[in-house]
Order: C-alpha cells, then structure tokens, then sequence
C-alpha cells in the first residue's frame, strides 16, 4: 500500500507541469477515492500562440474495481476576459470486452483519451479555465484515485 501511495504521489508531480513547450499537464487527488458532484477540478493555462493547433487530453486514474466500462465527463471552459462557460459533454471509453484501454500497474489503470477528434485552435491569447465534473447517474462515483487534463501543442 505505501509503495502504491508513493508512486501516485511521483507520478502526480511529474504530470503537474506547464512549460513553453506548448504543453500543460495536471492532475487532482480525489478524496477517499471517490469523485462527487460537487468536486469539480479546475485547470488553468495560458495560451500565447492563437495559431497553433492543441490537442486536449482528459487523464483518469482508477482502481480495477471501477465498475464501468466507460465515463461521463462535462468540461467546462471558460475563455480569457469571458464569464459565461461552454460545456462539452463526453462519453470517454475506459474498457472494451472486459479489458481496460489504458495502462496498468498492479490494480490502478491510467487512460490518456483524447476528447475532440480535430486538434483545438484557441482563439484567444490568456488565460483560459477549464472544470472536469464527472457525469454519471452514480453519487459518487467510487474507485476513482486521480483525473486531470492535458493540453499539448501539435507540431
């Protein structure tokens, strides 16, 4: 069990990165492992180039005792200077014929999945803000250790 804690807690440092490579990279504990309604991770970056195109990437972690082959997420972004969010809803596939498509260590599966088919252009320079709330009809959603974003710049 600590060597389990120990390695989620390096690998947490290691994901939560932003550099002028064009890459952003975080991710959230969920207490006790288990993701409410009520908490919504947010993820923040800054964007100085309007002209690159940007992959968006939503990162879970969880236990092999995840109960689903998949997940419902609603992000919800907010654009620099603006106040009103855009919410995007997604049906992310975690599993198919009873095999997990991320990979894994030991009990924990980690997923990288890429959320919009076409790379992202962002049409503002700043700051921009984006929520991940999960969207399933279970409250809350159990064996879920870590979920985070990931923002990558395509060369």
């Amino acid at each position: 069990m600590l060597i389990r804690w120990i390695l989620i807690l390096s690998v947490s440092f290691f994901f939560s990165a932003c550099s002028e490579s064009g890459l952003y990279e975080k991710v959230d504990f969920m207490p006790d492992h288990a993701w409410s309604y009520a908490n919504q991770p947010e993820f923040s970056f800054e964007v100085k180039d309007t002209t690159a195109n940007y992959q968006v990437y939503f990162i879970i972690r969880h236990a092999d005792a995840y109960e689903y082959n998949n997940i419902w997420i609603k992000l919800k972004s907010k654009l620099p200077g603006e106040s009103v969010e855009r919410e995007d809803r997604f049906d992310v596939p975690l599993a198919t014929d009873n095999k997990w498509l991320g990979s894994g260590m030991d009990d924990l599966h980690d997923h990288r999945v890429l959320l919009y088919r076409e790379p992202v252009r962002f049409s503002k320079t700043g700051l921009y803000t984006i929520k991940i709330a999960h969207d399933m009809r279970v409250e809350p959603l159990q064996h879920v250790f870590n979920v985070g974003l990931r923002v990558e710049k395509v060369n």
